[in-house]
């Protein structure tokens, strides 16, 4: 079952939320952080991508930059930009996009639940993102930002949620994404045990949604913590890192998309006629087709969409084998196109579906890509299914939009 516990948050005051809340450090690159942050001294910017506030040029992984993050961090504190509850709470985080709303707990998820595989993955990570984010955990002893999990829905927790947020939230901002943020903080006794109860009563599993990489890397810190510490007793700060819970029956995956540059030396339609082997083709014409329903792809080639269905007998029935992006992955982008390695091949790219497939249309149009696929996005069931098998899916396979906000609620050490 999961464990789940309150912790004293340390988060911005009311009049203060929308200047220090930011979008996740990894969804832009330093460019793109230092135009986030102008006008905006107390965006956790400063600390997540701290590498905005050193000279040009400096390379992000250095010891410069983390300390730059810890002295901008500390600042931020003592400025009152960020303050510490003064009891344990657990918060309710609620994000509103497209008029759709999902709640979400904030609460410290067990580093023993990440490695007795209590909470599940279905990513592989890669050594230096993950690292990277232990590094700075480790400087900062805090978790910047949260960890996004799903759990199977359980009644008797969304009763609390409901109830909760019938009250007046502590903030409730519209970011300049246009996606709503919603804040509640649960401080009162008897509700902050009943959650701590229903989740190790009523939830056998979490699953990671979003955060592979903070997931781990806050796991790591908390084995090497307890290595350090002669007098470990398992109820330290650094056992429980920080993660906000979203029943399944309320999340979206939407499409996540792939673009590639050259067919391989093969000619448009000699790169057809090899698709026909494992897929039906229809040519749509000038119009963005998108896929309707599992096994169905958008191709845009040659200035044209074409409608792909994978033909029965091109796939295997496991929880992998069924996912589109094998599919994909298996019969076109190796078998087709050579692309052996999608996490180092440069020959690939990747576009999250908030882009909408116009995107893919406009980087094949440039000159840049050759070829784009518009995927039928994955389900919740599908990566529930594959995280209980034990399995792991493809690179670039779950694209969850909105992106949880960083500088609403920290977890520190």
């Amino acid at each position: 079952m999961v464990t789940v516990k309150p912790f004293c948050g340390l988060r911005p005051p009311i009049e203060l939320v929308e200047k220090v809340a930011c979008l996740p450090y990894d969804v832009m690159n330093t460019q793109e952080a230092a135009e986030m942050v102008k006008g905006k001294k107390e965006s956790l910017l400063h600390v997540t991508r701290a590498e905005i506030d050193c000279p040009a040029g400096t390379d992000i992984h250095t010891e410069t930059v983390y300390q730059k993050a810890v002295e901008n961090f500390k600042k931020m504190q003592d400025e009152g930009w960020l303050v510490r509850d003064a009891k344990p709470c657990y918060y309710i985080y609620a994000q509103t996009m497209n008029g759709r709303t999902q709640y979400g707990i904030v609460a410290a998820a067990a580093c023993k639940d990440y490695m007795s595989g209590t909470i599940k993955k279905h990513e592989l990570t890669r050594p230096d993102k993950e690292e990277d984010r232990m590094v700075l955990t480790r400087h900062l002893r805090a978790n910047t930002g949260p960890v996004f999990l799903s759990y199977k829905a359980v009644p008797e927790i969304d009763a609390i949620v409901a109830k909760k947020t019938q009250e007046k939230p502590e903030y409730d901002f519209v970011a300049e994404d246009g996606f709503g943020h919603t804040f509640w903080v649960v401080n009162d006794d008897k509700t902050v045990k009943e959650i701590e109860t229903l989740f190790a009563t009523k939830v056998e599993s979490s699953y990671i949604a979003d955060g592979h990489h903070r997931a781990a890397a806050a796991a790591r810190i908390g084995a090497e913590c307890e290595k350090n510490n002669p007098n470990h007793n398992g109820t330290e700060d650094y056992n429980y890192f920080m993660a906000v819970h979203f029943p399944d029956n309320q999340l979206q995956i939407i499409d996540y998309n792939r673009v590639v540059k050259d067919l391989n030396g093969l000619s448009e339609s000699e790169f057809i006629d090899k698709l026909k082997e494992k897929m039906v083709v229809e040519k749509i014409g000038p119009e963005i087709y998108k896929p309707q329903k599992l096994h169905e792809f958008g191709m845009y080639l040659g200035g044209n969409w074409y409608k792909l269905s994978a033909k029965e007998g091109t796939y295997d029935s496991t929880p992998t084998g069924v996912l589109d992006v094998t599919i994909l992955s298996d019969n076109v982008l190796l078998n087709i196109l050579g692309i052996e390695d999608l996490r180092r091949s440069n020959r690939i790219d990747f576009v999250g579906g908030i882009r909408g497939l116009g995107e893919l249309q406009k980087r094949v149009d440039s000159g840049e890509m050759k070829v784009a696929f518009a995927m039928y996005p994955v389900s919740m069931d599908q990566l529930i299914a594959i995280a209980d098998s034990g399995n792991i899916m493809p690179p670039k396979t779950t694209w969850f939009e909105p992106k949880l906000r960083s500088g609403l609620i920290i977890k520190t050490y």
